[in-house]
């Protein structure tokens, strides 16, 4: 997988995303746009994991949490879905914690809550994302 490969399954992932608020608007509960946008995504032919559940290791010992991430595509992209009205740091911090658990190098913040997808949007990368080729 190259910088370049993640960077468009992004653009896709974002493409599904704006289509799915756009037919459903600001408005709705979380778990609606979830299952709306995991629908889309495996329609495109994309392999999606819902409410997964992210292992936490400490000093070698497997915490037991109900730590669950709302969408990971292609094993490679978190999608963490919001409807607030604004995104805070505590939302950013939880993408870039799970990104990081699962050892995954792209994140993206998508907030329903807004009339525009793509201005609202927020992507993360991490160090995986950096050792990744161009």
């Amino acid at each position: 997988m190259t910088k370049t490969q993640i960077t468009q399954l992004s653009y896709e992932i974002t493409g599904c995303a704006i289509k799915v608020h756009k037919s459903l608007d600001p408005g709705l509960l979380e778990c609606v746009y979830e299952q709306c946008l995991k629908y889309e995504l495996q329609k495109n032919g994309f392999d999606v994991k819902q409410q997964l559940i992210i292992p936490v290791i400490y000093d070698n010992l497997q915490i037991d949490t109900d730590l669950r991430l709302d969408l990971l595509v292609n094993d490679l992209i978190v999608v963490e879905l919001k409807t607030v009205e604004n995104i805070l740091p505590v939302h950013e911090a939880q993408i870039l914690t799970y990104m990081k658990l699962l050892k995954v190098p792209q994140g993206l913040l998508i907030n329903f809550f807004t009339d525009n997808i793509s201005k609202s949007m927020k992507p993360f990368v991490n160090e995986y994302f950096r050792f990744l080729r161009d």
